[in-house]
């Protein structure tokens, strides 16, 4: 939706996500960003790290969860939404926004649009290029499904519901 260019990132392995917030760190730095826009999770590992951890590597302040985002007299105003309705901040720029799924309605590119994003320069360079330390932190020690759950039982009426939550489970 208007890119003009991309970078894309070579690695060996699969990367952390810290190795992947320090990789864009050092993209926007080069780039002189004013704004990166990360989504709010990653879909291999649910993490919700990245863009956090971006922020405090720039020394930017963040928006997290943005269902809608405006910018305005150099600021990012982002709108989230938290169980007792909406909470918007203003972020001086430059500035991190991760989105949630109400940001954007996903639009299917035409046909003419896709010619012309093959068009579009394609930067490729290595993670090794950008001088970032991409090692692997964490070590994963096993796992495991949790234990399956005992099967519940039928109770006839209310009485027997409550003599078993009395004498059984002892919850009341």
């Amino acid at each position: 939706m208007g890119a003009d260019r991309a970078i894309l990132i070579l690695t060996d392995e699969a990367v952390e996500p810290l190795a992947v917030a320090k990789l864009i760190a050092a993209i926007a730095k080069r780039e002189e960003a004013g704004l990166a826009i990360l989504g709010k999770q990653a879909i291999d590992d649910d993490a919700n790290q990245t863009g956090q951890m971006l922020a405090a590597l720039l020394g930017w302040p963040q928006g997290t969860f943005a269902s809608k985002l405006a910018l305005e007299e150099g600021r990012a105003v982002v709108t989230r939404e938290i169980d007792g309705g909406l909470e918007t901040v203003s972020l001086a720029l430059p500035a991190v926004v991760t989105t949630d799924l109400r940001l954007n309605t996903p639009r299917y590119a035409s046909l003419p649009n896709i010619m012309k994003a093959k068009k579009k320069p394609l930067e490729t360079t290595f993670a090794a290029d950008l001088g970032v330390d991409i090692a692997p932190r964490l070590t994963t020690l096993k796992v495991e499904e949790p234990p399956k759950r005992k099967a519940g039982v039928k109770v006839a009426d209310a009485a027997t519901l409550v003599e078993k939550l009395k004498n059984e489970a002892k919850v009341i």
